[in-house]
């Protein structure tokens, strides 16, 4: 297959296994969508859906958030750890929401970088799923999945959006974001991978890949 054959059969088999895609992190609106996303730094979904209920009751927007102290807010997100550091950027963005935006969260990538705890990943998710705007966050799955793909290099998240961006058509971006991580969750993960399962990566995967997967499993 040509580079193009297989960025080919790895959209067809996406859209065949995903036509619906969830989004993985409950949220209601922009800003709990960038609260949701900055608590999931190393942790999970699951635990993230978890906890967010519980600090939206108290506060589900940048107004109500600063009524809270950091420690009262660390106190609600401690079960998704890092919460001296994300109860520092909650608050921190939520004042700087109010004080800059009047409450509203910004569309642009580059603005949302300028918040508390805000990287390029949590920014690009929340443009890409709260305003529909085409953006490519690479989190750890869309990072191996592209490596076993041969889509990257695999040296750094960086170069991974790039060639992500560069081989993927931009109204498919959205989309292929979300694709990417469930089929790496449902059928292509770092721990128990069973290849057979994994048709993308079994039918255009980078030999190197194919080849070490095998040594592994006579090992």
């Amino acid at each position: 297959m040509t580079k193009a054959e297989k960025v080919n059969f790895a959209i067809q088999k996406l859209q065949e296994l995903y036509p619906k895609i969830p989004v993985p992190l409950d949220h209601k609106d922009p800003y709990t969508l960038l609260i949701a996303v900055l608590l999931s730094a190393q942790s999970t979904d699951v635990r993230v859906n978890k906890i967010t209920p519980l600090l939206f009751e108290k506060a589900d927007n940048p107004y109500d958030m600063v009524k809270l102290s950091i420690d009262e807010i660390r106190e609600i997100i401690k079960p998704v750890g890092l919460s001296p550091m994300k109860s520092k950027g909650i608050y921190g963005l939520s004042k700087m929401l109010i004080e800059k935006y009047n409450g509203i969260v910004p569309r642009e990538i580059k603005l949302l970088e300028e918040f508390p705890a805000v990287g390029h990943k949590t920014a690009s998710v929340v443009v890409s799923q709260a305003f529909g705007i085409p953006a490519f966050p690479v989190d750890t799955h869309i990072h191996r999945l592209m490596y076993r793909w041969g889509f990257t290099n695999g040296k750094n998240v960086v170069q991974t959006e790039k060639d992500a961006k560069r081989l993927f058509p931009k109204e498919l971006w959205n989309d292929l974001h979300l694709q990417i991580i469930w089929y790496g969750r449902d059928y292509s993960p770092a721990r128990g991978w069973n290849l057979d399962r994994d048709i993308i990566t079994k039918t255009i995967g980078r030999k190197t890949v194919l080849d070490n997967y095998f040594k592994t499993k006579k090992t």
